[in-house]
């Protein structure tokens, strides 16, 4: 009788000397824990500014892309058509550099009844500059991630607890392009494109999912009604690419492995109670206080979102992060919900991403958190 299959979800963190640096990644293939064509998709966070200029980013995905292709036998093209490269700049604070390597294995095992980590993927079209920010990139944000959830067979939203969406920004020479053929686009100001193009994605998952409903969205509720918002979108602009690349995070009982996922939402940036509700439902018994070694062995990776509040207060006391003009205000907001995050987990090696707009409330968002079953 053929011997039947079962998808494994793997996810290793490695620690990153500078963005270019993709040795700890080639080690895993190395130490035979991974093999080059399980890899669907790699996490970064990476030191720059995470603005605009943010070059980091593209730094650590030539160098990730060309290390896979030469393992590969391929080419660094080829494995960017193939992998979610999505790298997230800004390590304010403490937060460490770091990559988190997901790949899917098929092998000769049961499914995990209670659950097990599921990954999917999946990519947009190449976006017009005119439709960054608007419904056009809404719309293909939300067929992409139902795609993606179709590929990880996750056919209920509830079992999905984290979607990463990396997007495109506009520059000024996409702004003239799109001038050239007499099209206009969302904003002329290439910083705030970023939150544009986030937000739209950001409303792009919660459509998918069922958070909010088509009737409510426009591209004037885009970076303007904050109401609405998904409880489980992750979305990080650059100027490295042009389409939109998603990857759905979930728990599936068709799966097998020890990992699983748990989600809750900040509803602002310190918000700690929220921080430890996700890893209670992951399994830990935190006690209120910092996990322990033990615990923080088995706990993989750590995902959130990070936005000052645009009402300038935390629970009714004021905050200086949009009047800084020396220092972007999602930078701090990083190292604010990084170092609270930190707290609550003992480690710094955080995917802790800045601009948070319709992912989570006004001031808050989505923290998540990756586990391996206790024995």
């Amino acid at each position: 009788m053929p011997t039947t299959t079962t998808r494994r979800a793997l996810l290793y963190r490695v620690p990153a000397r500078h963005p270019g640096d993709a040795a700890a990644v080639a080690a895993l293939f190395d130490q035979g824990l991974l093999a080059p064509a399980e890899v669907v998709a790699i996490l970064g966070k990476t030191e720059g500014n995470g603005c605009v200029n943010d070059f980091t980013r593209a730094y650590a995905v030539e160098a990730l892309s060309h290390m896979l292709a030469a393992r590969l036998g391929s080419t660094a093209e080829a494995v960017q058509a193939r992998v979610a490269l999505v790298m997230s700049g800004g390590t304010e604070g403490g937060l460490s550099p770091h990559f988190l390597v997901l790949a899917v294995r098929r092998e000769a095992a049961a499914p995990n009844p209670a659950g097990a980590l599921a990954i999917g993927t999946a990519f947009t079209a190449e976006f017009a500059p005119e439709e960054l920010g608007r419904m056009a990139q809404l719309h293909a944000t939300a067929a992409a991630v139902r795609a993606a959830m179709a590929q990880a067979g996750l056919t209920d939203p509830a079992q999905v607890h984290y979607v990463q969406v990396k997007c495109p920004l506009l520059t000024n020479d996409r702004i003239a392009a799109a001038k050239a053929r007499g099209q206009g686009v969302a904003t002329e100001d290439t910083y705030h494109s970023m939150g544009l193009s986030r937000g739209a994605s950001a409303l792009g998952v919660a459509l998918a999912l069922g958070e909010v409903g088509e009737a409510v969205l426009a591209d004037a509720v885009v970076g303007a009604d904050w109401s609405l918002f998904s409880g489980r979108a992750s979305c990080s602009a650059g100027v490295e690419l042009t389409r939109g690349e998603v990857v759905v995070l979930g728990n599936s009982p068709a799966w097998a492995g020890d990992l699983l996922m748990a989600h809750d939402v900040m509803a602002d940036a310190i918000d700690l109670p929220a921080v430890q509700r996700a890893l209670a439902s992951a399994g830990f018994a935190t006690g209120g206080g910092q996990l322990d070694e033990a615990a923080r062995d088995r706990l993989v990776a750590v995902l959130a979102k990070a936005e000052p509040a645009s009402t300038g207060r935390i629970r009714g006391s004021r905050h200086i992060m949009w009047d800084d003009s020396d220092i972007n205000a999602t930078r701090h907001a990083r190292a604010l919900v990084g170092g609270v995050i930190a707290a609550a987990v003992g480690r710094t090696e955080l995917f802790v991403s800045g601009g948070a707009e319709h992912q989570g409330p006004d001031g808050g968002g989505p923290v998540a958190v990756v586990v391996r079953r206790q024995e």
